[in-house]
Protein backbone atom coordinates (compact mmCIF):
# COMPACT_ATOMS: atom_id res chain seq x y z
CA UNK A 1 0.00 0.00 0.00
CA UNK A 2 2.81 2.42 0.88
CA UNK A 3 5.58 1.01 -1.33
CA UNK A 4 4.85 3.22 -4.33
CA UNK A 5 4.69 6.33 -2.11
CA UNK A 6 7.93 5.51 -0.27
CA UNK A 7 9.95 4.60 -3.36
CA UNK A 8 10.57 8.19 -4.58
CA UNK A 9 11.81 9.07 -1.08
CA UNK A 10 14.28 6.21 -0.63
CA UNK A 11 15.37 5.40 -4.19
CA UNK A 12 17.75 8.37 -4.66
CA UNK A 13 19.89 7.34 -1.67
CA UNK A 14 19.76 3.67 -2.62
CA UNK A 15 20.72 4.51 -6.19
CA UNK A 16 23.81 6.41 -5.06
CA UNK A 17 24.95 3.53 -2.85
CA UNK A 18 24.02 0.97 -5.50
CA UNK A 19 26.00 2.80 -8.18
CA UNK A 20 29.06 2.92 -5.90
CA UNK A 21 28.79 -0.82 -5.21
CA UNK A 22 28.33 -1.56 -8.91
CA UNK A 23 31.53 0.35 -9.72
CA UNK A 24 33.35 -1.92 -7.25
CA UNK A 25 32.14 -5.02 -9.05
CA UNK A 26 29.36 -6.05 -6.65
CA UNK A 27 26.49 -7.74 -8.50
CA UNK A 28 22.79 -7.44 -7.78
CA UNK A 29 22.52 -11.23 -7.52
CA UNK A 30 25.19 -11.34 -4.81
CA UNK A 31 23.29 -8.73 -2.81
CA UNK A 32 19.96 -10.56 -3.31
CA UNK A 33 21.53 -13.75 -1.97
CA UNK A 34 23.05 -11.88 0.98
CA UNK A 35 19.62 -10.41 1.76
CA UNK A 36 18.08 -13.90 1.73
CA UNK A 37 20.85 -15.15 4.03
CA UNK A 38 20.16 -12.32 6.49
CA UNK A 39 16.45 -13.15 6.34
CA UNK A 40 17.10 -16.82 7.07
CA UNK A 41 19.44 -15.90 9.93
CA UNK A 42 16.78 -13.54 11.29
CA UNK A 43 14.37 -16.46 11.49
CA UNK A 44 17.04 -18.59 13.19
CA UNK A 45 17.84 -15.88 15.74
CA UNK A 46 14.16 -15.39 16.54
CA UNK A 47 13.62 -19.13 16.83
CA UNK A 48 16.51 -19.35 19.31
CA UNK A 49 14.92 -16.65 21.46
CA UNK A 50 16.85 -13.56 20.32
CA UNK A 51 14.24 -11.28 18.73
CA UNK A 52 16.38 -8.12 18.89
CA UNK A 53 19.20 -9.85 17.02
CA UNK A 54 16.49 -11.00 14.63
CA UNK A 55 15.34 -7.40 14.25
CA UNK A 56 18.84 -6.26 13.25
CA UNK A 57 18.99 -9.03 10.65
CA UNK A 58 15.49 -8.17 9.39
CA UNK A 59 16.57 -4.57 8.80
CA UNK A 60 19.81 -5.67 7.15
CA UNK A 61 17.87 -8.01 4.86
CA UNK A 62 15.53 -5.24 3.73
CA UNK A 63 18.40 -2.81 3.16
CA UNK A 64 20.07 -5.38 0.93
CA UNK A 65 16.76 -5.99 -0.84
CA UNK A 66 16.62 -2.31 -1.71
CA UNK A 67 20.25 -2.23 -2.82
CA UNK A 68 20.00 -5.18 -5.20
CA UNK A 69 17.52 -3.24 -7.32
CA UNK A 70 19.72 -0.13 -7.22
CA UNK A 71 22.73 -2.15 -8.39
CA UNK A 72 20.63 -3.73 -11.14
CA UNK A 73 19.58 -0.28 -12.34
CA UNK A 74 23.25 0.77 -12.44
CA UNK A 75 24.63 -2.37 -14.11
CA UNK A 76 21.61 -3.42 -16.15
CA UNK A 77 18.78 -5.65 -15.00
CA UNK A 78 18.52 -9.30 -16.07
CA UNK A 79 15.57 -11.67 -16.13
CA UNK A 80 17.39 -14.11 -13.85
CA UNK A 81 18.04 -11.27 -11.41
CA UNK A 82 14.32 -10.54 -11.28
CA UNK A 83 13.61 -14.22 -10.64
CA UNK A 84 16.27 -14.45 -7.91
CA UNK A 85 15.02 -11.28 -6.24
CA UNK A 86 11.49 -12.57 -5.72
CA UNK A 87 12.71 -16.00 -4.54
CA UNK A 88 15.04 -14.35 -2.02
CA UNK A 89 12.22 -12.08 -0.85
CA UNK A 90 10.11 -15.09 0.03
CA UNK A 91 12.97 -16.73 1.90
CA UNK A 92 12.77 -13.68 4.14
CA UNK A 93 8.98 -13.56 4.30
CA UNK A 94 8.73 -17.20 5.40
CA UNK A 95 11.78 -17.39 7.68
CA UNK A 96 10.60 -14.76 10.15
CA UNK A 97 7.15 -16.24 10.99
CA UNK A 98 8.70 -19.72 11.11
CA UNK A 99 11.23 -18.37 13.60
CA UNK A 100 8.44 -17.13 15.84
CA UNK A 101 6.70 -20.47 15.43
CA UNK A 102 9.73 -22.26 16.85
CA UNK A 103 10.32 -19.63 19.55
CA UNK A 104 7.21 -20.56 21.55
CA UNK A 105 4.77 -23.48 21.18
CA UNK A 106 1.78 -21.16 21.42
CA UNK A 107 3.02 -19.21 18.40
CA UNK A 108 2.95 -22.16 16.03
CA UNK A 109 -0.71 -21.96 14.85
CA UNK A 110 -0.33 -18.24 14.19
CA UNK A 111 2.99 -18.73 12.38
CA UNK A 112 1.33 -21.32 10.13
CA UNK A 113 -1.56 -18.93 9.51
CA UNK A 114 0.89 -16.23 8.48
CA UNK A 115 2.88 -18.58 6.22
CA UNK A 116 -0.38 -19.70 4.57
CA UNK A 117 -1.47 -16.08 4.04
CA UNK A 118 1.92 -15.17 2.54
CA UNK A 119 1.69 -18.16 0.23
CA UNK A 120 -1.79 -17.18 -0.97
CA UNK A 121 -0.68 -13.58 -1.46
CA UNK A 122 2.36 -14.75 -3.45
CA UNK A 123 0.18 -16.92 -5.68
CA UNK A 124 -2.15 -14.01 -6.46
CA UNK A 125 0.80 -11.67 -7.03
CA UNK A 126 2.64 -13.99 -9.41
CA UNK A 127 -0.52 -15.09 -11.24
CA UNK A 128 -1.42 -11.44 -11.82
CA UNK A 129 2.12 -10.72 -13.05
CA UNK A 130 1.98 -13.67 -15.47
CA UNK A 131 -1.29 -12.56 -17.02
CA UNK A 132 -0.16 -8.92 -17.11
CA UNK A 133 2.93 -9.96 -19.06
CA UNK A 134 0.76 -12.00 -21.43
CA UNK A 135 -1.31 -8.91 -22.17
CA UNK A 136 1.67 -6.55 -22.33
CA UNK A 137 0.61 -4.47 -19.32
CA UNK A 138 3.10 -2.24 -17.51
CA UNK A 139 3.03 0.05 -14.48
CA UNK A 140 5.53 2.70 -13.32
CA UNK A 141 4.19 2.73 -9.74
CA UNK A 142 6.98 0.55 -8.29
CA UNK A 143 9.79 1.71 -10.55
CA UNK A 144 11.55 -0.47 -13.13
CA UNK A 145 10.81 -4.14 -12.42
CA UNK A 146 11.38 -7.44 -14.19
CA UNK A 147 7.66 -8.13 -14.12
CA UNK A 148 4.36 -6.45 -13.27
CA UNK A 149 4.00 -5.47 -9.59
CA UNK A 150 0.35 -5.24 -8.63
CA UNK A 151 -0.47 -2.98 -5.71
CA UNK A 152 -2.17 -4.29 -2.59
CA UNK A 153 -2.88 -3.50 1.05
CA UNK A 154 -0.07 -5.76 2.29
CA UNK A 155 3.20 -5.02 0.50
CA UNK A 156 6.84 -4.82 1.49
CA UNK A 157 6.61 -1.76 3.74
CA UNK A 158 3.65 -3.14 5.69
CA UNK A 159 5.35 -6.52 6.06
CA UNK A 160 8.51 -4.89 7.37
CA UNK A 161 6.50 -2.86 9.88
CA UNK A 162 4.72 -6.00 11.11
CA UNK A 163 8.02 -7.87 11.50
CA UNK A 164 9.60 -4.96 13.39
CA UNK A 165 6.64 -4.87 15.80
CA UNK A 166 6.87 -8.65 16.29
CA UNK A 167 10.57 -8.41 17.14
CA UNK A 168 10.05 -5.51 19.54
CA UNK A 169 7.02 -7.12 21.23
CA UNK A 170 7.39 -10.89 20.69
CA UNK A 171 4.61 -11.64 23.19
CA UNK A 172 2.21 -9.89 20.81
CA UNK A 173 3.17 -12.09 17.86
CA UNK A 174 -0.18 -13.97 17.77
CA UNK A 175 -2.22 -10.77 17.63
CA UNK A 176 0.03 -9.10 15.05
CA UNK A 177 0.04 -12.28 12.94
CA UNK A 178 -3.77 -12.47 12.90
CA UNK A 179 -4.10 -8.81 11.90
CA UNK A 180 -1.52 -9.12 9.16
CA UNK A 181 -2.97 -12.38 7.86
CA UNK A 182 -6.27 -10.50 7.56
CA UNK A 183 -4.55 -7.77 5.54
CA UNK A 184 -3.07 -10.44 3.28
CA UNK A 185 -6.51 -11.96 2.72
CA UNK A 186 -7.93 -8.53 1.87
CA UNK A 187 -5.03 -8.00 -0.55
CA UNK A 188 -5.86 -11.27 -2.33
CA UNK A 189 -9.52 -10.25 -2.57
CA UNK A 190 -8.58 -6.76 -3.79
CA UNK A 191 -6.19 -8.19 -6.40
CA UNK A 192 -8.78 -10.73 -7.54
CA UNK A 193 -11.40 -8.01 -8.03
CA UNK A 194 -8.94 -5.97 -10.09
CA UNK A 195 -7.94 -9.07 -12.08
CA UNK A 196 -11.58 -9.81 -12.86
CA UNK A 197 -11.94 -6.31 -14.26
CA UNK A 198 -8.62 -6.20 -16.18
CA UNK A 199 -8.33 -9.75 -17.55
CA UNK A 200 -11.06 -10.96 -19.89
Amino acid sequence: MFDARLRPLINPALDRIGAALARRGVSANQVSAAGAACGALAGLAIGLGHPLAGLALVLASRLLDGLDGAIARARGATDFGGYLDIVCDYVFYLAVPLGFGFAAPGNLPFALLLVASFTLTAVSFLAYATLAAKQGLETPAHGPKSFFYSTGLAEGAETLLAFVLMCLWPAAFPQIAVVFAGLCLLTVIQRSVIARRVFR
